[in-house]
């Protein structure tokens, strides 16, 4: 297998209303003051990002929106591809709850950065645990079809830390305290010896 780099940004900010509430999977906009006010660190990623590089977003329109942003404030145009395995953490019922709806007990106690442990799922949703398998298996295929490439992944703050623990091969509950930002960079690589990691939340400057 040849070496395989993974450029892993979160999304930009969705938009104040979406912030109220758990949205997971759920279709929301960007907060577009933010896009706005945010330009400097759209323009320090478009140029710290590889070129070439081959591009992938995940199904909800913020990812997509997000990279159409970072092309608009200087790297050169191209069309993402479109990878459903890399999309958020499903919440099952709990998406559309505010937070201070969520169920009073829960099966397990809430983990300290998430309302859930990392082994628990919401009804009809996914646990952290399950979105780690997910991802890991997705990033172990996108090594091999995207082999001896640059990838620049847009995706979630959930989907990121399940790439990140994968390659650490660390449990749910230890991926949960990764604090993975808003137009955050981490980076992998994954060679014929195995994953590495070489910075997590790296946050662009101004």
């Amino acid at each position: 297998m040849m070496e395989t780099s993974f450029w892993l940004i979160r999304h930009a900010l969705v938009e104040e209303n979406a912030r109220a509430f758990l949205y997971g999977v759920m279709d929301v906009a960007l907060c577009e003051a933010t896009l706005l006010e945010q330009a400097p660190m759209y323009r320090s990623l478009a140029a710290r990002l590889p070129r070439p590089a081959d591009w992938l977003v995940t199904p909800l329109s913020r990812t997509r929106r997000t990279a159409e942003t970072i092309f608009a404030h200087g790297y050169p145009r191209v069309e993402p591809g479109v990878e459903p395995d890399l999309i958020e953490q499903s919440l099952g019922e709990w998406q559309g709850l505010p937070h201070h709806a969520l169920p009073p007990k829960l099966l397990q106690p809430a983990h300290a950065f998430w309302p859930l442990a990392g082994d628990e799922k919401p009804p009809g949703g996914e646990s952290m645990a399950e979105v780690i398998t997910r991802v890991g298996a997705a990033m172990e295929r996108l090594a091999e079809t995207h082999a001896g490439r640059d990838v620049v992944i847009v995706s979630h703050g959930g989907a990121i830390r399940g790439a990140i623990a994968h390659a650490l091969r660390i449990g749910p509950d230890s991926a949960l305290h990764m604090s993975i930002q808003n137009l955050s960079l981490s980076r992998l690589q994954r060679s014929p010896d195995g994953w590495r990691v070489q910075c997590v939340n790296e946050l662009p400057g101004y």
